[in-house]
């Protein structure tokens, strides 16, 4: 199936309105090639956590080092997702700033930033052929024979197709694709042979990286291409990126995003949307606000399981816009609050968000699951309270139907339960994080295959994966890359000697947090969640230490803060997602969500200050 408002619609969405061209037959072969081998291997993923879980319950299946074939599974994932991202001029970025120009000055800055953008990939791809080289003599394997290198060597082999896709989109003629192979020729060429000191040219090679950026450059290019200058500049071994793209990639807890992810797609691109706020609907539509509530309930739900990837817009826009309009919402309070609601989620386990925060900063993803749920509840209770405070004065009321409350709850019982499915499978004590991820994708994707058949497998489910091998690739390319970034600035004691200025200019701990809130504004409005959490979080960490703010209140405080950068200019995804999918004007989108900005905001500062609120839970369970 493929439903309005969901995955054809996020295609269309992410493409942004590039010039298209027919494809000729052995490029599609290719395409299918690259299709087939992200489902086999995403599928892989979810079914190997599974069959050690049927193991240790005396099943005689699974395979030896599955956790070593599943890690490197997830770099493998990574990158396929990556390329078919390139391929399909969906690799998340920054600026949309290109969008805005028209003829001549359009192509001018596609140019220019598919130029940089293609170079910085191929640096990338040589680093990453060194780093394989190197690793070759090393003799590791993952288990029955296979050396660790012919994993590792889709490293190389994926940055090379992601640059010349690269390349290919950023013009659509002979010569223009002779002129950007010249221009990377040409940055390759000072990159060998710089006039005068490598140092010299931080400064003005940086710049260059913002401008390709601002007219919309990949976040990954942004990310890999400061580590590469930064590294290059002080003359150390560029192989030391892909060396960290590598371990952060490989990270045991890692596989926890794909598979969680996976399961919220299985959800998006059926018909649970409708068998869900069907639920919500007859729980609470008989309240004046019912609407809003349902609102709120039905994009939390989704967002929790789909990773504050915009996914919620596109999928519950169509259905939940004419329930707020025949309800006397008007226009504009609809459009704020579907879009406002988009980005409600991201507090409550198991959203992607959090389990890259844990990884990143090194906490238990128990921990931080516990901590988020009652600052989520928080952050969706004031959105509700605006929500029903400007809605119409007085909306019409209906009793409680406890019959059709009954068929709505039977019909989706499924897909209520994996919640719980989720954390019993977590908390219940017999399957590590991983495991309870790969459990809940199963779950999912039995629930809609085999039980209400929203999804064919040989057409649907395919369709699906893709998608979300999509979404992950886009992020696990950020992740890995701006590893080699990070580790920069902790090479160059830049934590430390930030965590040095600040205690220094500032004595109070509540002080440093409302200064910290006002910074991750900032961080909001230039920057996605997930470049933020891999580059600002090693940085607010060590400083929360030195006030000490716990460790886990202060992942909270960022996350939530982070919430908002979803809606807010320029680069709030929830906005560029709600224009395109209700047809509105970006201004019109922008105003409309400023109450909910507003009401969020007075929520982040409770948060803040409340640390009870996130410690309380994790401290019953430790």
């Amino acid at each position: 199936m493929n439903d309005p408002g969901t995955g054809g619609e996020i295609a269309a969405a992410a493409a942004g309105d590039g010039d298209h061209y027919r494809k000729p037959a052995w490029i599609g072969f290719l395409g299918k090639i690259e299709n087939g081998l992200l489902v086999l291997v995403l599928l892989c993923m979810m079914l190997l956590p599974v069959s050690e879980v049927l193991r240790r319950m005396g099943l005689p299946i699974g395979i030896s080092s599955a956790d070593n074939w599943l890690r490197h599974l997830t770099l493998v994932a990574g990158m396929l997702g990556g390329m078919i991202a390139a391929r399909e001029s969906r690799l998340l970025a920054l600026s949309n700033v290109s969008s805005l120009l028209k003829g001549r000055w359009k192509n001018a800055a596609s140019a220019f930033s598919g130029t940089v953008a293609a170079a910085i990939s191929m640096f990338l791809c040589i680093a990453s052929w060194g780093f394989v080289v190197s690793e070759r003599t090393s003799g590791t394997e993952l288990g029955h024979g296979v050396p660790v290198w012919v994993l590792q060597a889709v490293l190389p082999a994926a940055f090379c197709v992601i640059t010349m896709r690269l390349a290919k989109s950023a013009a659509s003629s002979w010569k223009g694709w002779f002129g950007i192979a010249a221009g990377i020729a040409l940055i390759a060429w000072l990159a060998s042979k710089p006039p005068g000191s490598a140092s010299a040219w931080i400064g003005p090679g940086l710049g260059i990286l913002v401008g390709a950026t601002i007219l919309g450059a990949p976040i990954f290019v942004t990310l890999g291409g400061a580590a590469l200058i930064l590294f290059w500049g002080q003359s150390a071994p560029l192989a030391s990126i892909p060396l960290d793209h590598y371990e952060q990639v490989t990270n045991a807890l890692l596989p926890t995003v794909p598979l969680f992810t996976l399961a919220g797609y299985f959800l998006a691109e059926s018909n649970a949307s409708k068998r869900l706020v069907r639920v919500f609907d007859a729980m609470v539509g008989q309240f004046r606000g019912g609407p809003a509530i349902v609102t709120v309930l039905a994009c939390a739900f989704f967002t929790t399981f789909t990773g504050g990837s915009g996914v919620t817009i596109l999928a519950l826009g169509g259905l939940l816009m004419p329930v707020l309009l025949g309800s006397g919402y008007s226009e504009r309070g609809s459009l704020g609050l579907l879009t406002g609601s988009g980005s409600l989620g991201i507090l409550f386990p198991p959203c992607l968000p959090l389990i890259l925060y844990a990884i990143v900063a090194q906490i238990t993803i128990k921990d931080i699951f516990l901590a988020g749920l009652l600052p989520g509840v928080l952050m969706a209770g004031v959105t509700m309270w605006w929500g029903i405070r400007s809605g119409p004065p007085r909306s019409t009321t209906r009793p409680f139907d406890g019959a059709e409350f009954g068929k709505a709850v039977w019909e989706a019982k499924w897909e209520l339960a994996l919640p719980l499915v989720a954390m019993g499978a977590l908390f219940g004590g017999f399957a590590l994080p991983v495991e309870a991820a790969a459990i809940t994708a199963a779950y999912a994707l039995f629930v809609e295959t085999v039980v209400h058949r929203d999804l064919k497998w040989r057409s649907d489910v395919p369709r699906v994966v893709v998608e979300c091998g999509l979404l992950v690739g886009g992020v696990l390319l950020i992740l890995g890359v701006a590893m080699g970034l990070t580790n920069y600035l902790i090479t160059e004691q830049i934590p430390d000697r930030a965590v040095t200025w600040v205690t220094s200019a500032v004595q109070s701990k509540w002080m440093f947090l409302l200064l910290l809130n006002l910074a991750l504004l900032l961080v909001g409005c230039l920057m996605d969640i997930f470049s933020a959490i891999i580059v600002v979080a090693p940085l607010i960490v060590p400083m929360g230490l030195a006030f000490g703010v716990d460790p886990i209140h202060l992942g909270i405080v960022f996350l939530a803060n982070l919430e908002l950068g979803y809606l807010t200019p320029p680069v709030g995804m929830n906005l560029f997602l709600a224009s395109y999918r209700f047809g509105k004007p970006m201004s019109e989108v922008t105003r409309s969500v400023l109450p909910y900005l507003g009401v969020r905001l007075v929520g982040v500062l409770v948060i803040t200050y409340l640390p009870l609120l996130t410690t309380w839970l994790p401290g019953r369970f430790k």
